[in-house]
């Protein structure tokens, strides 16, 4: 049985998204920029996955701005937000109260590697930037995010939920904070956005990150969700496509895949979140019943998909190759640095040993995951782990 468990990492096309893009590759080719019928043929494509992406989020269409991924829009969200009001290429009467230039962010400590460097960008550019903790289960508190911010901040940006440990923040309530004291709040939701609602509005956000290979859709196409008046400094320019914010000829066949992915993730999200959530239970009560094995993040408030296990007397990289040989894909943590031996910072924040955080492992369920599929990841789990700790 070969097992697929790296969801998180990234799924496979849905079959109704590859066929709605398969004719903008070849007949339906033309330039949404271009003035004749196929140009206006792709612009009609892109306007109706802008308003399938507005919808789910219930935002309006020109809210939404097409991305080459989340990585891209959170770089956008957050470079974009601070030179705005940082004084750097601010509008006027953008930077804040007076003119006063802004430049603080205050972010997490376990937020996904895109936003932790446009931040450390930011740094080497004289802002200041504040990490707020995280506690043992790996949620922040709203608290020490109104402790955090400053008359001259920026921005806030705490992810939506967490994509190696799953945990789901407060967004709601740390967008309160934010209206209240009078900052845009952006969250990176790649992992939330067709798992769980992510209305705009409950979330109370100003800015949202999201990418379509987490939902099904294909690799190379994304959104930011930019609220009505929110200053933003383009940071790439061009011939001024996406209403002058993101220069660059639009990806039309992974925009329309993109549309689609979100439109059936929406139509099946309430069903699916119940059945994953069952299946994640069992994997976690069964992975918990063998000796040593622990969980990270919180057991309640995560994902419907996600189970990051820390193994006793195992290290990440055997359980990886172990489960890979034994016909089970699963991750070292995040995607994004895989392939390194440094232990994930996310469960460095939590507080855990670096021995556990070695030990780490991510199983991320998804749409064609059954349950014989979780009986045979677990019955391949125990006998790695047996064998790794016998060879110890």
């Amino acid at each position: 049985m070969n097992v697929y468990l790296d969801y998180a990492a990234t799924t496979p096309v849905d079959p109704r998204a590859l066929a709605v893009m398969l004719p903008y590759f070849t007949e339906h080719a033309g330039n949404p920029s271009s003035m004749h019928a196929f140009g206006q043929d792709a612009r009609a494509a892109v306007d109706r996955a802008r308003v399938e992406t507005a919808s789910l989020l219930g935002a309006r269409p020109g809210e939404i701005i097409f991305t080459s991924g989340a990585t891209e829009a959170d770089n956008l969200a957050i470079v974009g937000v601070a030179f705005a009001r940082g004084g750097e290429q601010a509008a006027p009467g953008a930077a804040g109260p007076g003119g006063a230039c802004r430049r603080h962010i205050v972010t997490s400590t376990i937020e996904h590697h895109a936003v932790l460097e446009a931040c450390r960008f930011l740094e080497q550019r004289g802002y200041e930037v504040t990490f707020v903790p995280v506690g043992t289960s790996g949620i922040v508190d709203p608290d020490d995010v109104r402790r955090a911010v400053r008359p001259d901040t920026a921005l806030i940006s705490i992810m939506a939920a967490n994509n190696e440990i799953g945990t789901l923040q407060p967004v709601a309530e740390i967008g309160a904070i934010a209206r209240e004291r009078g900052v845009p709040f952006h969250t990176d939701a790649t992992q939330w956005v067709g798992a769980l609602p992510a209305r705009v509005e409950d979330l109370r956000v100003d800015l949202l990150s999201l990418s379509a290979h987490k939902r099904y859709g294909p690799k190379g196409a994304g959104a930011l969700y930019v609220r009505t008046g929110t200053p933003l400094v383009p940071l790439q320019r061009g011939g001024g496509h996406e209403r002058g914010r993101r220069g660059g000829t639009e990806n039309v066949p992974g925009i329309v895949g993109l549309g689609t992915a979100l439109r059936v993730a929406g139509e099946t999200m309430d069903d699916e979140a119940e059945r994953l959530t069952a299946l994640r239970d069992r994997l976690i009560d069964c992975a918990l019943a063998i000796p040593g094995v622990a969980l990270n993040g919180d057991r309640v408030r995560r994902l419907p998909n996600n189970v990051n296990l820390s193994i006793e007397g195992t290290d990440s990289q055997s359980l990886v190759i172990g489960l890979d040989l034994a016909g089970v894909a699963v991750s070292a943590g995040a995607a994004c640095s895989s392939g390194t031996l440094e232990a994930s910072h996310v469960l460095a924040a939590l507080g855990v040993s670096e021995e556990r955080a070695m030990s780490a492992v991510r199983l991320t369920l998804g749409r064609p995951t059954t349950a014989a599929e979780v009986d045979g990841a677990l019955a391949a789990l125990r006998a790695v782990v047996t064998q790794l700790r016998r060879a110890a």
